[in-house]
């Protein structure tokens, strides 16, 4: 379904075996030798998910992209996944758009999770310019997804993001405001074992 121009929701995008072997890489990812944390950005206030940056690591605290996590523990980002990178590919097409993904911040929301309207603008002015894809998936409990306009005082339109969803924006829609107000507990597919949404938004920094 084409939201806005530019902007796509693809409702069931993953199969349900899909969607378990996600989850299961999402959370070797979130506990691995490189974990999720709660990233403090500047002003001192606290985000309400657990993130992990994939390829390059996003800085609460600059709102830059660096190689890595000196905001918290100057440990490396971990690599982006071959078939992270694979399955962006996928979804972009679906949409009629081209990503060549080089990095993807993997977000873990509990029942209290949220992500305040912001734009997605931290990529680079050639990245941007060019309208080069969002992609995101849902895994686990249901999201209500946020999806304004250009501007922050825009109308704001509420979306149910399940599991196995995707969500694509670029072109004309590349910079429109987007969060997640709420999470749906207990909506997640059973055989996924999981409490609590991932979320995971596949960029390209650079052309």
């Amino acid at each position: 379904m084409e939201i806005a121009p530019g902007a796509h929701h693809f409702s069931g995008f993953l199969s349900l075996d899909r969607q378990v072997a996600l989850v299961g890489d999402c959370r070797a990812l979130v506990d691995g030798a490189v974990p999720a944390y709660v990233p403090v950005v500047r002003g001192g206030g606290k985000m309400h998910v657990r993130m992990l940056c994939l390829g390059r690591h996003w800085n609460g605290k600059t709102y830059q992209y660096e190689p890595t996590r000196t905001d918290f523990d100057g440990l490396p980002a971990p690599p982006l996944p071959a078939e992270f990178r694979a399955l962006a590919r996928e979804i972009a097409a679906s949409a009629g758009m081209v990503l060549d993904a080089d990095l993807c911040i993997l977000n873990y929301y509990d029942a209290e999770g949220r992500m305040g309207v912001h734009q997605d603008k931290d990529e680079s002015e050639r990245s941007l310019a060019a309208g080069v894809p969002v992609v995101s998936v849902s895994l686990g409990d249901t999201a209500r997804f946020l999806f304004g306009g250009a501007r922050r005082r825009d109308p704001v339109q509420a979306l149910r993001l399940e599991s196995g969803d995707a969500f694509v924006f670029g072109g004309p829609a590349r910079l429109r405001y987007h969060g997640v107000s709420r999470i749906v507990p207990d909506t997640a597919p059973p055989a996924l074992g999981l409490a609590g949404r991932f979320n995971l938004t596949f960029r390209q920094y650079d052309l």
